[in-house]
């Protein structure tokens, strides 16, 4: 197995810092890039420094995975979009759903090969991505349960301000799913 590239030696939180930052460079200042984060290194009393030349190399790749990650997202939302389907818990099941066959094909892939053709860095990123929607799923749960106080008050507002009778609001409440 080759030995890993430098990039892969960073810390997460310089990873981190990275790829924010190419994001924010346009993936371009490659120059800038590599003093700055060396600097960071340096500071970080680390025993590494990238070259700009490997940083080119891994920012080209990472620029691949973002435009394909921006690309899926567009496609999905205008696919959703078509169906009607406005819910935000019903597009986060769905790209779920296609991001779990996008990881099965990928975790496939690389069960059939062998041991140094196994690409660690897309087992990496495709972790991170499958991580990232899991994590987002409590925000849907977060949104959904605040939506349903709000709707929970403004039936207890109906029913002090004498618009409709408790027994209206609760069985509203019944209909909605949160009794």
């Amino acid at each position: 197995m080759p030995p890993p590239r430098k990039i892969d030696l960073l810390p997460a939180e310089l990873r981190g810092w990275l790829q924010e930052e190419l994001r924010a460079r346009g993936f371009g200042q490659y120059e800038d890039l590599a003093e700055a984060l060396n600097f960071r290194l340096e500071e970080a009393g680390l025993d590494l420094r990238i070259r700009k030349s490997a940083l080119h190399s891994w920012g080209s790749e990472y620029q691949e995975f973002v435009r394909l990650q921006e690309q899926a997202s567009d496609w999905a939302q205008e696919w959703l979009g078509e169906m009607g389907m406005d819910d935000q818990a019903r597009r986060q099941s769905v790209l779920f759903q296609m991001l779990t066959t996008l990881a099965f094909k990928v975790m496939r892939a690389e069960v059939e090969k062998e041991g140094d053709e196994i690409s660690p860095q897309s087992l990496h990123f495709l972790a991170r991505m499958m991580k990232d929607v899991m994590s987002s799923s409590g925000i849907v749960q977060a949104m959904r349960e605040k939506d349903r106080k709000e709707q929970g008050a403004k039936l207890d507002a109906a029913v002090a301000s004498g618009d409709i009778d408790a027994e209206a609001a609760a069985k509203a409440r019944k209909i909605m799913g949160f009794a």
